[in-house]
C-alpha cells in the first residue's frame, strides 16, 4: 500500500519516509517543488537497505493521487492550511494522518494552537467530515526517525474523530516497529501536539543528560 508523505523533503518526513519503506511501504514524497521532491527520494533511497520499498518524488498533488489511502502531511504549520486547501480535491476517498504541531513561532517550547484547538482539527474543520483527519506521530524526534541505527524510542498516540481510521492509521504506525494507542478523537489532539513543545524543552535542556527522548505508555508491574 502506497502512502504519500506531504512536504516529504522536512526532517521529519524524509525520515518517516525511510521508516516506512524500510517497514516494506512504498513511499510517495511530495513536495511543492516535485523536481527537489525526486532529488530527495533519490538522495533516501541510496541510504535504504535492499529489499526496502521504493520512495519516488512527486508534486504534491501527483504524491497525493499515488497513495492508495494514507496521505502525511508534515508540513511546517504555517503551510498547513494553505497546503490543505489545495490538496482537498484530491483527498476524496483518502485518509489524512495529520502529524503537525503548531510550534509558536517565537519559541518552539510552546504552542500557538489555532482557533480550532490543534493542527488536527483545524484539519478537520477545513475538509469537511468526509475525509477524515488522524492525528499522529506528534512527538517522534526527526533525529530519531532519520538515524537509522536508533530504534524509534517512543510509543504513539492517535486521535480523530472516525474510529475506523484511527484503527487503520494505528496498523500503518505499528509496520514502524512502535506501539499505536488509541487515544480518543480529534479534541485529544490538544493535549497530544502540546506535548511535543514540552519534549523539545526537556531534550535540550542543560540539566537532562540525554537528548531526542520520546513519550512511553507504561504498565503497571502488577
Amino acid at each position: 500500500m502506497t502512502i504519500a508523505i506531504i512536504g516529504g523533503t522536512g526532517p521529519q518526513g524524509q525520515g518517516l519516509a525511510l521508516r516506512f519503506a524500510i517497514a516494506g511501504v512504498p513511499v510517495a514524497l511530495g513536495s511543492r517543488d516535485g523536481a527537489r521532491a525526486a532529488e530527495i527520494a533519490a538522495e533516501l533511497t541510496a541510504r535504504l537497505p535492499q529489499g526496502a520499498a521504493p520512495i519516488t518524488g512527486h508534486d504534491n498533488v501527483a504524491a497525493t493521487a499515488a497513495a492508495e489511502e494514507m496521505v502525511v502531511l508534515a508540513v511546517p504549520f504555517a503551510a498547513h492550511d494553505a497546503t490543505l486547501k489545495a490538496l482537498k480535491p484530491h483527498l476524496a476517498g483518502k485518509i489524512l494522518v495529520d502529524i503537525v504541531v503548531p510550534l509558536s513561532p517565537d519559541d518552539p517550547k510552546k504552542v500557538a494552537m489555532p482557533p480550532e484547538g490543534s493542527a488536527t482539527e483545524a484539519a478537520q474543520a477545513l475538509l469537511g467530515p468526509e475525509i477524515p483527519v488522524v492525528g499522529a506521530l506528534h512527538n517522534v524526534s526527526a533525529k530519531t526517525l532519520g538515524t537509522l541505527e536508533w530504534r524509534i524510542n517512543c510509543d504513539i498516540l492517535v486521535c480523530g474523530n472516525s474510529l475506523d481510521a484511527r484503527r487503520k492509521v494505528m496498523a500503518l504506525v505499528r509496520k514502524l516497529g512502535v506501539e499505536a494507542y488509541n487515544a480518543g478523537d480529534a479534541q485529544a489532539a490538544r493535549c497530544i501536539e502540546a506535548i511535543t513543545p514540552i519534549l523539545i524543552r526537556i531534550n535540550i535542556s542543560k540539566d537532562v543528560p540525554f537528548s531526542h527522548a520520546g513519550l512511553r505508555i507504561w504498565a503497571p508491574d502488577h
